[in-house]
């Protein structure tokens, strides 16, 4: 890099000089990057209105159905022997139940040994046959152990889980082997291992495997899991322990709480919308029309009738509209509607069949708002991603032709030094002369 020294013959600061010049030429590309930064932190602000609508979105989801909104609990007389939970699509009701076998996967264990990790056992091959298919599991010089044995019974991965225990005895360490499902009913013969220390571990069954068994309203159900949700549609079954003598009653009602607080959480996500809408007008993009239409569309759902029950609006319920756009819940109003009407209220919300609820036309209105494609965030994200490439290229460009510019001056500033310093040399020069000129009118000797 070359060291300029200017204003040398003109006592002029050129360097300052350029500096505040090129200044002057750049207020054109601050100003596009302003205009940048105005578009991103718009689009931020979209980013953020579209992360509250999709919240909002799940909330309407959570209450556009029927299924969704009920709430179902469930109230056992007992809870030694089943624990019961109901999701949304349980049906109300009354069941019987009685435990009469737990699930259960087969367990075999060996032996004891005294040493659990010595090459003690021959080499050779075992034979696993899980739910009558026979598998062969190799058994050499590096796995000849009671360690080795099981761990290369789990490495095969037929369905037969090994392990060893300590039992505390002389002679502590044991192989136990569990089938991994109640299906997987197992025998291990060792018999092909030749030339061992040890002798060959011979298996003695522990626990049978069983398939749960439980009476429901006198039916049999059977299951492989003391898990069962498949018996009753929106039950999921927990089998503690088998009585045949004991039957538990399940009762399954509506869970009028449950209700009330996925409607609190719909209302407290309209209200997070409304007030970041309300946030920012004192931003440069808080007039924009975008935000105007959402917040009109919001409340024209809000006041849309349904149905023809006894509750056609929300303002039935306890819904109150406040002068900021947010809305309260009049709790106890709500809590006299599901107990005067639960299947209205209920209806208000998730439709009829025929006539789609409040819910989910809140739910579709969202829906298209927060759409991937064509939602109101992708839409501005493509128009701010087009502009910041349009201002990009312009700054680009212009940054091209301030560099040409810098070089100009320079070079202008330059050639006026040289004519400065030329100048003053010929000055310079002609005073010497006309000093050494003799004076007029004077005599010379």
């Amino acid at each position: 890099m070359s060291i300029t020294f200017g204003g040398l013959a003109t006592g002029m600061d050129t360097e300052s000089i350029i500096t505040e010049l090129m200044k002057i030429e750049r207020f054109p590309i601050d100003r596009l990057k302003k205009d940048q930064a105005y578009y991103n932190n718009r689009l931020d602000a979209f980013s953020q209105l579209d992360g509250k609508l999709k919240g909002f979105l799940e909330k309407a989801e959570a209450i556009d159905t029927r299924a969704e909104l009920k709430s179902p609990s469930v109230n056992s007389s007992s809870e030694d022997y089943v624990s019961v939970t109901a999701d949304s699509k349980a049906q109300l009701g009354s069941y019987q139940l009685t435990v009469l076998d737990l699930a259960q996967q087969q367990k075999d264990v060996s032996q004891g040994y005294a040493d659990k990790s010595a090459s003690t056992f021959g080499t050779g091959s075992l034979s696993l046959t899980v739910a009558g298919v026979a598998s062969t599991i190799t058994i050499d010089a590096t796995n000849n152990s009671l360690e080795g044995i099981a761990q290369a019974i789990n490495d095969a991965e037929l369905g037969v889980g090994a392990a060893v225990i300590n039992d505390g005895t002389d002679t502590p360490y044991r192989l136990i082997l569990t089938g991994e499902s109640v299906s997987n009913s197992f025998t291990l013969d060792a018999s092909g291992l030749s030339g061992g220390t040890a002798a060959n571990p011979t298996m003695s069954n522990t626990q049978v495997a069983q398939q749960a068994h439980f009476l429901l309203d006198g039916i049999d159900v059977y299951s492989d899991s003391n898990t069962v949700n498949s018996a009753v549609p929106g039950l999921s079954i927990e089998l503690l322990k088998a009585d045949d003598q004991a039957t538990t009653t399940l009762n399954v009602s509506s869970d009028n709480d449950a209700t009330t607080e996925k409607i609190k959480e719909f209302v407290t996500s309209y209200n997070e919308i409304i007030t970041f809408i309300a946030d920012q007008k004192s931003a440069g993009w808080g007039n924009d029309s975008a935000f105007r239409s959402i917040k009109r569309g919001l409340q024209n759902l809000l006041v849309s009738q349904q149905g023809d029950g006894a509750y056609t609006s929300l303002s039935q319920i306890g819904f109150e509209t406040q002068r900021d756009g947010t809305i309260t819940l009049n709790s106890s109003s709500l809590s006299s509607a599901l107990a005067n009407d639960y299947d209205s209220v209920i209806g208000l919300f998730s439709g009829d069949g025929s006539v789609e609820g409040i819910g989910s036309k809140f739910a579709t209105y969202l829906d298209t708002l927060t759409d991937s494609v064509d939602g109101l965030y992708a839409g501005r994200k493509e128009t701010t991603d087009s502009n910041n490439r349009r201002i990009d290229q312009r700054i680009l460009n212009m940054e091209a032709r301030l560099v040409q510019k810098e070089k100009t001056l320079r070079a202008q500033f330059s050639a006026m030094e040289d004519l400065v310093s030329g100048l003053n040399a010929q000055g310079g020069y002609l005073l010497q002369q006309l000093a050494s000129m003799p004076t007029i009118g004077g005599s010379s000797k």
